[in-house]
């Protein structure tokens, strides 16, 4: 009788949740603002880095924040013969691991691709150079944002906009070092402020130091993948060995056991 009756609850709920007599998609869009303190600092950056800068990254939150809701009633549902703090717990539990699995998987994403992330912006700060060398710092920043890698078009948007409205401090700068933590971001966009403040008639000596610098973190990065690669390899021959290793004792002892037998 249990088990019809669970059939018959869910397929009610499905129902309304077809028809929007009940739907957690607006439940979710009344309480945006509370809903958004769960969202975990770095992921707009993860979620770009992922899938560049032109996903809808609210849809995305909305939608973990969806499936989460939706995993814990069905949890709930399928422990309702024996509902206890102990069972709510637990089907609360088992939301916060569904919320929080895309998030772990675009963690993962990063490690596993956290080279080709990394470089993309003194990369893309060395293309730079040659619209600085004919126009200031802001103004060539405007005219890269349609070239520039998807991920940091965005974060350059903010950047101009900011610049525009007035705002000449570095702050802009950090902001936009803080939306996008690859590595040396802060160091990078340092050097980028201090390259627009300097006057006109030594652009050239410090556009000079710029590249240097730049160029020095580009080397920095593929000195960190080749080790990483080498890592890599060591890691794989190692374990290639050790399992040739434990093959060989394995025969060992087998041909031992079979002369014995004999």
């Amino acid at each position: 009788m249990y088990i019809e009756i669970l059939i018959v609850a869910f397929i009610i709920f499905f129902a309304f949740e077809y028809s929007g007599v009940v739907s957690t998609a607006r439940f979710v869009n009344d309480y945006q603002d509370v809903l958004m303190r769960f969202k975990e600092d770095d992921y707009d950056f993860l979620v770009k880095a992922r899938y560049g800068g032109e996903v809808d990254i609210n849809a995305l939150y909305n939608k973990r924040i969806q499936n989460a809701m939706l995993v814990m009633g069905f949890s709930l549902f399928i422990l309702i013969a024996d509902l206890s703090y102990l069972t709510i717990i637990l089907a609360i539990l088992i939301a916060i691991a569904v919320f929080k699995l895309p998030y772990l998987d675009l963690k993962s994403y990063r490690r596993k691709h956290m080279h080709e992330i990394d470089t993309q912006l003194p990369y893309y700060l060395k293309s730079l150079e040659i619209l600085i060398q004919h126009y200031t710092v802001p103004v060539a920043i405007g005219k890269s944002v349609e070239t520039a890698p998807s991920i940091f078009k965005e974060g350059l948007q903010k950047l101009i906009d900011s610049i525009n409205g007035g705002d000449s401090s570095i702050e802009p700068y950090m902001q936009f070092a803080r939306e996008y933590p690859v590595r040396d971001s802060m160091r990078m966009m340092r050097l980028l402020y201090r390259l627009g403040l300097g006057k006109q008639e030594r652009k050239q000596e410090q556009l000079i130091t710029f590249s240097k610098t730049i160029s020095s973190l580009q080397q920095k990065a593929r000195e960190t993948k080749y080790k990483n690669r080498l890592e890599k390899m060591e890691s794989k021959t190692m374990t290639m060995l050790v399992c040739t290793g434990i093959g060989v004792m394995i025969l060992m002892v087998i041909a031992i056991l079979m002369t014995f037998s004999v």
